[in-house]
């Protein structure tokens, strides 16, 4: 069986890009881990990181198609990119529609959307835009600890099922890459804008370690500033509440959160859950001008959403954008040992240190705390809350990074 080597460097795919994507960024930080899904019926998903791989899934039922009408915020993501990173779903951008201006999206979902069995998959395989993993919902690469930032670049490597069946080794494709060792379309590459995923094809999510700040702070009031604090400095003013948030809605995926955390994350959104594990409750913050977009009416005539701009009425509106929107906010919430044996070798601190986490400062109280436990729909709920901060994890992909 030939072996298939890719490439693991982290700045090895701008050279094999080769203008399938030009305009894509280099990510900010330093390379952090890496997602690997082999796109066959039981093909392995594992993470790479420091030179060594372990396996942290399997792929139920491969993708076989792209949604070409993806949710309306995908618009503002990068193609080739992590375009939404959730504890209940991953949704990659190929490219926008140029019809309706959307993205061309396709999905990686945990196992509790498999509404059907997996051996009998091929005829639904055809118009299947998801790669159903056995990955349950809030763990692994769904915020346990492995989730992707919204802009975590995506390539492919297309092979041949059967070669995708054997052993995949990871190796720098620098000098030790010989012609005739892997073919020209086996190469990690960027989506190419008519890209339709296939079986054997192989996904990297490369992530990135940003530069994270200690917290984000949001007055949560008309004109409230938004601030943001890094270690060692004062915080700044990076942006103004256009409205409070006062009540908590019934947000899908909340389900999979615990009070506090992070949901979900995209170039539109950012979902808080308010309730613990099993119901569903939360509030979320969104960019301006998502806000007014038609199907949004909600967000500006009900309680549960909080609306930000910039600092500058007159600059534009913040879609897309870190740090709020891009490549900063994601889920994560490493499960203590007794939740999760199989991820013994990370340590207690690790656990602690790779949490996001969301505190409150509820009207005539001095100190901040949780926020408050809600479910269901409650118009009032957050009627008294003062000020909320997003706390940022200190890890990233289980590994002590940078600050300590």
């Amino acid at each position: 069986m030939k072996k298939l080597l890719f490439s693991i460097a982290f700045g090895a795919a701008l050279i094999l890009a080769s203008g399938a994507l030009t305009a894509f960024a280099q990510p900010a930080g330093e390379p952090a881990f890496a997602i690997v899904i082999e796109n066959i019926p039981q093909g392995r998903i594992f993470i790479w990181q420091d030179e060594k791989q372990f396996q942290i899934g399997n792929v139920l039922v491969p993708v076989g198609s792209v949604n070409d009408n993806g949710f309306t915020a995908s618009m503002w993501g990068k193609n080739s990119s992590v375009v939404a990173t959730a504890v209940n779903a991953i949704h990659i951008k190929v490219a926008n529609n140029a019809e309706t201006g959307r993205g061309v999206i396709f999905s990686v979902l945990p196992k509790e959307f498999l509404n059907f069995d997996p051996t009998k998959y091929r005829s639904y395989f055809a118009e299947n835009a998801s790669v159903f993993t056995d990955i349950p919902a809030g763990t692994g690469i769904f915020g346990g600890g492995f989730a992707p930032l919204v802009g975590s670049r995506v390539e492919v490597a297309q092979v041949l099922p059967e070669e995708m069946r054997g052993i995949i080794e990871f190796g720098v494709l620098t000098q030790e890459y010989g012609e005739g060792n892997l073919s020209a379309a086996s190469q990690p590459r960027f989506l190419p804008s008519d890209f339709i995923p296939k079986e054997g094809d192989a996904f990297v999510i490369r992530v990135y370690a940003p530069n994270e700040p200690d917290y984000i702070e949001f007055e949560n009031r008309f004109g409230g500033l938004i601030r943001m604090k890094h270690l060692g400095e004062e915080p700044r003013v990076i942006g103004q509440v256009l409205k409070p948030v006062a009540g908590v809605g019934r947000f899908e995926g909340t389900v999979y959160a615990r009070v506090g955390r992070i949901r979900a994350n995209h170039p539109g959104v950012i979902c808080v859950s308010t309730s613990p594990i099993g119901e569903i409750g939360g509030f979320q913050i969104l960019p301006r001008g998502h806000a007014m977009s038609p199907e949004m009416t909600l967000a500006r005539t009900l309680t549960q959403w909080m609306v930000v701009g910039p600092v500058n009425a007159l600059s534009p509106s913040v879609e897309g954008e870190p740090p709020l929107f891009s490549g900063h906010i994601f889920p994560s919430y490493i499960p203590l040992l007794s939740e999760a044996p199989e991820l013994a070798d990370i340590s207690a601190a690790n656990r602690l240190l790779g949490r996001f986490y969301v505190l409150a400062k509820m009207k005539g109280r001095d100190r901040w705390g949780p926020l408050p436990h809600v479910t269901g729909r409650d118009d009032t709920a957050l009627i008294d809350l003062e000020a909320i901060r997003i706390y940022f994890p200190l890890t990233l992909g289980a590994t002590i990074r940078g600050r300590i």
